[in-house]
């Protein structure tokens, strides 16, 4: 069985006990991470690590390590598990107490991490994938990386059930992001993005390609579109962690442009592929 981080022990998977109280199972009181490893390195870590120290102090959970030695506990248990090609989910509850809404006055934050190989969508990055419009109904603190995520995942099973990739998530009719993304229009060689407010995560993937972008001499505006501009575009793509830059090429059995991956997005993930290797030596 695979090593799990809890609190600061390595222990097995069988011996994880988490009580029935934690506020993390009856509230979803907590946060959470997602750490991509390639080659046994883990990718952008600095800026995960940096996101989940914010997102635990918006809801006023004060986590019991430095980030250094936070980043050691991750990085030796992809070592331990032996992961080459994978993930790090990582989470941070505020603790068991006797149930009640507010927060308990005395408890301590329970930590659980663990590892799973994940390989990379190669095929759907270079051929696209099908997003489907879908009413954003989250709260209005979409830039904490909680654990409540049953809008999300109501979302996406919706996306799922018209044979979509991912949900294009929509408040009236400005497109904000996806249930697991962030989303990008390109027009006229320009690309579009919804500006990092509440409404959305700044995703890592995201603040690498505006960092790309920069450096490729690609414009950006973090202005918010419409659904009708988002069919409209020239290019449509979005982000993530796991999905990397991933082209999207028709939206609710609409094409996209020309119905495949455009030659900007191209353009950017040979740049992430060059950031990649370069960050992790591949």
């Amino acid at each position: 069985m695979d090593w799990i981080l809890h609190n600061e022990e390595f222990i097995r998977e069988e011996e994880l006990n988490i009580s029935k109280e934690d506020r993390g199972y009856q509230f979803g009181d907590g946060i959470y991470e997602v750490v991509r490893v390639y080659e046994g390195n883990l990718f952008t870590a600095e800026e995960h690590i940096d996101r989940f120290y914010e997102s635990a102090e918006k809801i006023k959970i004060v986590i019991p390590y430095t980030k250094d030695v936070f980043h050691k506990m991750l990085y030796d248990l992809v070592e331990m598990n032996d992961i080459n090609n994978g993930q790090v989910y990582v989470q941070i509850t505020r603790g068991h107490a006797l149930r009640q809404h507010h927060f308990p006055e005395s408890t301590s934050p329970v930590v659980v991490a663990y590892t799973k190989t994940v390989e990379r969508p190669l095929e759907l990055m270079r051929n696209g994938a099908k997003g489907a419009f879908i009413e954003d109904v989250r709260w209005l603190r979409c830039d904490i990386k909680s654990l409540n995520l049953l809008g999300n995942v109501m979302a996406k099973q919706e996306a799922h059930e018209k044979g979509s990739f991912e949900a294009i998530l929509h408040r009236g009719e400005v497109v904000t992001e996806g249930s697991s993304s962030n989303m990008y229009g390109v027009k006229d060689g320009i690309i579009y993005t919804h500006p990092a407010t509440n409404l959305i995560l700044n995703g890592i993937t995201r603040r690498v390609i505006l960092q790309l972008s920069q450096n490729l001499g690609i414009e950006v505006q973090e202005m918010a579109f419409t659904k009708a501009q988002a069919l409209e575009m020239d290019e449509f793509f979005m982000s993530s962690t796991t999905a990397e830059i991933m082209p999207i090429t028709e939206i609710d059995g609409n094409p996209i442009g020309q119905g495949i991956p455009g030659e900007l997005t191209k353009n950017l993930q040979q740049a992430f592929e060059a950031n990649l290797k370069l960050a992790v030596k591949m």
